[in-house]
């Protein structure tokens, strides 16, 4: 896939929360019926109740960790806490999803006021079952610090979706570089 056409890269994921990497995992996120693709847009209301998630791979001694980030909090104009941090899972096994795995900091739903944000799902897999600390706040987790702070690597698969307040109107613009 070209870089430039590459949704992560033209939703400015990769650039805002994580570098250019090649994508070695699945990663199958769904609110309801309704499942996650890169720019789609979810209203609050569909978001409320923490997701399914489906980790790829085909061992179970394989482990992943999964991050939700908000790179727009506050407002996208002003993204002075970014990343705020919605959801960290760790040791999740492969094949399963976070319920299987050690839930770090517990899933908090998406509740823009100001402007579309985009919320990030990513997902690394792990050396080997580790502890990690959780951090002592959610506003300004650094997705890429974190990765190398548990020695992560590179992320192995990602996934986007734009929400705004519920009265809210419109899509996220997409520049091209």
């Amino acid at each position: 896939m070209y870089r430039e056409r590459d949704p992560l890269v033209v939703g400015r994921v990769v650039g805002d929360v994580v570098d250019h990497f090649v994508r070695r995992g699945n990663l199958r996120v769904v609110y309801g019926s309704k499942e996650v693709a890169n720019g789609c847009e979810l209203k609050p209301s569909q978001v409320v109740h923490q997701p399914r998630v489906e980790v790829g791979g085909n061992d179970l001694r394989t482990l992943y960790t999964l991050v939700m980030v908000d790179p727009d909090a506050p407002s996208p104009s002003d993204p002075n806490l970014r990343e705020y941090l919605h959801w960290l899972v760790t040791d999740i096994p492969g094949t399963t999803g976070p319920t299987f795995g050690q839930e770090i900091v517990s899933y908090e739903s998406p509740r823009p006021t100001a402007g579309i944000h985009r919320f990030v799902f990513v997902l690394f897999q792990q050396l080997g079952r580790q502890t990690v600390y959780t951090p002592g706040w959610r506003q300004n987790f650094n997705t890429r610090d974190f990765a190398e702070l548990y020695n992560l690597g590179s992320p192995i698969a990602a996934v986007y979706f734009n929400c705004q307040r519920e009265s809210g109107s419109g899509g996220r613009r997409m520049y091209p570089y």
